[in-house]
């Protein structure tokens, strides 16, 4: 018996304050392991220097209208143009900087109208399955397997030609990628034991699903917002250089098809170098981003 009582004695019945572990915010630790994933930060700071440029474009450059410097067209990358001229003399460089601020607009446009669409969408057919998941589905389906390019094309000529109506036409045949993910989440939350434990106390079906349900998918949707983004920009390039941009709107698309349709621009490599080099540059920014953001979201993928 008395050893039996200094043994329980010696042995603590709680951790020293001095030693417990403390807790890390969620924040803190995502920024942690974002920080780790090289990618993810390169990403990051690509957009932000191209966020710069669009914000700050009539400090770097004038905005390029009617025709530039007649006298100096088609010339080469100089100290006095550094991107050259194209073939009214308007400075490229001028025209990378402002097609930047309409490549991040249609950009983050069409991944917000995605969200807005799918996520919705994606809950609901996840949260209460059967007939109405089939119904959701059904319509996501019906989406993924449409012509997407020329059903653009033919809204871009039927609506008009402005960004913001290009912006739409794209996030309106980007949502399934969102409502997919978005449903594939819900359907492995629903089973948790804290929804359980939530429907047994009395808390409201809407509650549950917003609250509970939608914050611990929303890594997965972050990831593919950022995708989102990036084929935005590709599609808006692509749409511009078929001539079906906004022609008062310096895009990137609308660059490339200038030099073309000019045919000068096997002659004038410049033309097309540097709007080319400024897509790839901001697709690749999104793609690493939502790589870094997907490993610091996924304990299975963080780098220890």
């Amino acid at each position: 018996m008395e050893n039996t009582t200094l043994i329980e004695e010696k042995v603590p019945s709680s951790l020293p304050l001095s030693i417990q572990q403390p807790r890390t915010s969620p924040l803190r630790e995502f920024i942690k392991y974002f920080r780790r994933n090289r990618l993810g930060v390169i990403g990051l700071y690509g957009i932000l220097v191209l966020l710069l440029l669009a914000i700050l474009a009539p400090v770097f450059s004038d905005r390029p209208t009617g025709y530039g410097d007649v006298a100096n067209m088609l010339q080469p990358p100089s100290a006095q143009y550094w991107f050259g001229t194209d073939s009214v003399g308007l400075s490229i460089f001028d025209q990378v900087i402002w097609g930047t601020r309409v490549s991040l607009y249609v950009g983050l446009t069409a991944a917000v109208i995605s969200i807005v669409i799918g996520v919705p969408i994606g809950l609901i057919s996840g949260y209460y399955g059967g007939r109405v998941s089939h119904i959701g589905m059904a319509i996501t389906d019906i989406f993924l397997t449409l012509p997407v390019l020329p059903l653009m094309i033919i809204m871009a000529a039927v609506l008009g030609t402005g960004i913001s109506n290009i912006a739409i036409i794209i996030g309106l045949f980007s949502w399934p990628q969102i409502a997919r993910v978005t449903r594939a989440e819900a359907l492995a939350i629903r089973e948790k034991q804290y929804i359980e434990a939530a429907r047994a106390i009395g808390t409201k079906e809407s509650k549950i699903i917003f609250r509970h349900v939608l914050l611990n998918a929303f890594p997965p949707i972050l990831v593919n917002m950022t995708i989102i983004m990036g084929t935005s920009v590709l599609s808006e390039a692509g749409l511009s250089f078929l001539g079906l941009g906004d022609p008062m709107s310096w895009s990137w698309g609308t660059i490339l098809q200038n030099a073309h349709s000019t045919g000068v621009i096997i002659h004038a490599w410049w033309l097309a170098l540097f709007p080319s080099i400024a897509i790839v540059v901001l697709v690749l920014s999104f793609n690493f981003l939502g790589i870094g953001i997907n490993e610091a979201l996924n304990p299975r993928l963080r780098k220890r």
